[in-house]
Order: structure tokens, then sequence, then C-alpha cells
């Protein structure tokens, strides 16, 4: 199984990417969140998900800017009923912030406004990935479900950690203080967490 392919864009839209590496030419499709990341660039690094498509069973290769884009693809793919189509259009649609939002607040209206996604695949959304996303399961970069302060995410993940707690609850209490304050600075996510903890 391919995990990336690197080399010069040779051609670059907002769903497809075709990348030459050593003179073969790979094409892959790609959500608007990679293609924006890609935009303007001559060279590329793309981490491929490999799928089988279900109506005639030829593989296609969908590629992401970053592993975490990947790992949120992988997550929101093990949804029943949900296709790496489906995948590619929430991906287009929301960004990784806004994603988490719309799960943990149980917001269907934000899922619903996503082409292609009903009532009943944002209802399945929520229930299948609300406690994936706490958990923080699905993920080894615990910036793809964290704001702008990665870096006090970071910081007060590893405090915590080095206290013995467990990143499972670590992450919980975390996303629990982000979404009240989502400028909180290291000291304000270690105090918090301690109480929560």
């Amino acid at each position: 199984m391919i995990d990336y392919i690197s080399g010069k864009i040779a051609e670059l839209g907002p769903t497809r990417i075709v990348i030459d590496n050593s003179g073969i030419g790979y094409s892959i499709e790609i959500s608007l969140q990679t293609y924006a990341a890609l935009e303007g660039k001559t060279e590329a690094i793309v981490f491929i998900q490999q799928q089988i498509n279900q109506r005639d069973g030829t593989e296609v290769d969908y590629g992401f800017a970053s592993k975490a884009e990947r790992e949120l693809f992988q997550l929101i793919t093990s949804v029943s009923g949900m296709g790496a189509a489906s995948a590619r259009m929430i991906l287009s649609s929301l960004t990784a912030d806004e994603l988490r939002d719309a799960i943990l607040s149980e917001n269907i209206n934000t899922l619903k406004s996503i082409k292609g996604i009903g009532l009943k695949s944002a209802q399945r959304m929520i229930l299948e990935l609300k406690d994936k996303i706490v958990k923080g399961e699905g993920t080894t970069d615990t910036a793809l479900f964290t704001t702008e302060s990665n870096a006090a995410v970071d910081e007060a993940s590893s405090a915590l950690l080095m206290l013995g707690f467990a990143k499972p609850n670590i992450n919980k209490a975390i996303q629990a203080i982000l979404k009240a304050n989502p400028k909180a600075s290291v000291e304000q996510i270690i105090k918090s967490a301690l109480q929560m903890l």
C-alpha cells in the first residue's frame, strides 16, 4: 500500500492533482483543503488513502496535504453508509475545527448544509463520531481537533501526561476547555484540566 507520493506538481485543480515522480504521473483525487494547501507550490508530498470504488471495483487514490487530514478522512469513512466521495465533500466544505464543533455540539444543520448529507447521515455521523472525537481516537495528531492555539495544547497535554493522567481523559478535558475558551493559555488549560481530571 502506498503511504505517500512526493514529486513535482504536474497539474493541480480543486478536485485532482497529478504528481510527477521519476517520470510517472500519479493522478490523485483531493479535497479543497488540500488544494488550498498546495496551491502555488511546484513540489508536494501527498499522503495517500486507497479506496475501492463500490460501483465498478476500480481503485481510487485520495490524497491529502497532511496526515491529519487523511486521518480525518478515515474517521469519516468509518461511519456506516459514508463513502469516500461523501468524506471528500465534507472535507471540502468544512475545516477540521468546524467539523469537530458541529459534531461535538450536535449541530445537525451545519452537517446537513453539506451537499449530499441528509438528516440521517448527519445524525449517524454525530452518533458514531462524537465519542471518538472526545476520546481522541482515529488520530495521532492532537492538532486535528484543536483550535489555533496548537502550541499551547501540545504543551499542556505534555505537562498533564507527565503528571500521570491518561491521554483520552486529557483530550476530553482540553476539548471542553477550548470549547469554552478557544484562546486559553497553557497555564489556563492546565489549571482548568487539573480541576476536571
